[in-house]
């Protein structure tokens, strides 16, 4: 009975959030209340809510942090040189454009939220893609894979669903899948060059002079699939409206020099020129304390965020200010990973999760009990895309792990192997950013699942295959 009830349980959690009929706050918190009642254990639901609250909340804390420390760094222009540098090495050739995009994409989801990625991504590209009449899709398949595989950053989402949901520390899942992951990132860079010589052979280099021609009201951009001459005629749009989040001020386009492309606004009030270095060492120096685990996460971003905000923004006012701007993403994320204490807690403590694994370990063949590294890895990469991450991680992670210990298959080895399939996770129609990113670059969800479905699903599994050849899972 437990083990059909803690199913159903999951399916409506599912159906409900990817149906849109409830938020996945909501969904994390009534669906599994209602079904603690129907077990019999409504009179316990507060202790299960209790000891998930307080075993998430270190969790929540570096989320919370590391969402203002990224966006301040934003702010204040630390990542402005980055994107003027691409722009001046991209020139007119498309493969340095393609290979670019990936290195920008790559470098800003260091914030860990993919909408500011694609806005300032796209903001910065979109013009060398137009005047070169270079494939969109290219631009966004390109730009979805490599934030794909840099979202499983400790604060970028499934990692720390992955932590939250099997109550390990985010650092013990993401430090040892590094060397896999940068092998991911590797055959990200790879595809960008391959495809950004498919671009060049089809457009051949060009120099600014002859690409820079008065844009007329209507244009027509390619958005086909590959190096075919299928082109659909849009109407042309300013591309920076497109968006809207905490950090749209730093994300808006402007001209970017004489040539007339577009990337961040070189004047937003935010700016601060002067500490730009102490900026980035302080970037480096936090980065590498987390890979060096100096101090736990949590605490390593509630220092660096406090640190930020006090030398960059001294008067309480401004730093009052950057906080306000970054706390509708706070909010969301943080919030989530609280509600999420009601649904983990409720599975595990009414046993509902138990039944389940015993279910699931009796369903999978003898042979492949050893392997649930490999099965979860495999079955990551699909379930990962047809539902969110919410549902993936909080729904279904723990009955792999339950079934993987069951058969000597550590904890963490399942958590590590969970976001492998990250990289086609981010072109998931269930991912709001992915409608950025699209939206901004004017091209259909359609065309852009048709072109990167095929390479991303390849990313993911050179993750996992890398995670298994190196041992990690």
């Amino acid at each position: 009975m437990l083990t059909i009830l803690g199913f159903v349980m999951i399916a409506t959690f599912l159906v409900l959030i990817m149906m849109k009929k409830m938020s996945p706050i909501a969904a994390l918190v009534l669906i599994p209340a209602l079904f603690c009642v129907f077990v019999g254990k409504g009179a316990h639901l507060g202790d299960y809510v209790l000891e998930g609250v307080g075993n998430l909340a270190p969790t929540a804390a570096m989320l919370m942090f590391a969402i203002v420390y990224f966006g301040v760094m934003i702010d204040v222009g630390l990542f402005d040189p980055i994107v003027r540098g691409i722009l001046r090495f991209c020139k007119a050739d498309p493969v340095r454009i393609v290979v670019g995009t990936a290195v920008l994409a790559a470098i800003v989801s260091l914030d860990g939220d993919g909408s500011t990625t694609f806005m300032i991504t796209v903001s910065a590209m979109y013009p060398l893609y137009k005047r070169l009449k270079m494939s969109l899709v290219v631009m966004t398949g390109v730009a979805a894979t490599a934030n794909g595989v840099m979202n499983t950053l400790p604060w970028g989402g499934p990692t720390a669903r992955a932590a939250t949901a099997l109550k390990v520390d985010a650092s013990d899942i993401f430090v040892p899948m590094i060397p896999a992951l940068g092998m991911g990132l590797v055959a990200v860079f790879v595809l960008a060059y391959a495809l950004g010589l498919r671009e060049r052979k089809r457009l051949g280099i060009l120099s600014l002079d002859e690409v820079l021609e008065k844009e007329t009201a209507d244009e027509t951009v390619l958005v086909g699939a590959g190096g075919d001459d299928s082109r659909t005629s849009l109407t042309k749009k300013a591309t920076g409206g497109a968006g809207s989040g905490t950090d749209a001020d730093a994300a808006a386009p402007v001209s970017d020099g004489d040539d007339g492309f577009q990337g961040l606004d070189p004047n937003r009030p935010t700016l601060r020129p002067k500490l730009y270095w102490f900026n980035a060492a302080l970037t480096v120096l936090l980065l590498t304390a987390m890979i060096m685990e100096w101090l736990p996460i949590p605490v390593l971003f509630l220092l660096g965020a406090a640190l930020a905000l006090t030398v960059n923004f001294p008067h309480m006012p401004d730093q009052k200010v950057r906080i306000g701007a970054h706390a509708e993403n706070v909010l969301n994320v943080t919030g989530m990973v609280f509600a999420a204490a009601v649904f983990t807690g409720v599975l595990q403590g009414t046993g509902m999760v138990d039944h389940m694994a015993d279910w699931l370990v009796d369903a999978i063949p003898e042979g492949m009990g050893p392997q649930m590294g490999l099965v979860t890895g495999l079955l990551s990469i699909p379930l990962t895309y047809f539902m969110s991450n919410d549902g993936f991680y909080f729904g279904v992670l723990p009955v792999l792990a339950e079934a993987g210990q069951a058969h000597g298959v550590g904890t963490l080895e399942i958590a590590r192997a969970s976001i492998a399939g990250q990289a086609l996770h981010m072109s998931s129609p269930l991912v709001p950013a992915v409608y950025v990113l699209v939206g901004m670059a004017k091209v259909e969800f359609g065309d852009h699942t048709k072109f990167t479905v095929k390479w991303a699903v390849l990313t993911s599994l050179v993750v996992l295959g890398a995670g298994i050849l190196f041992g990690i899972i």
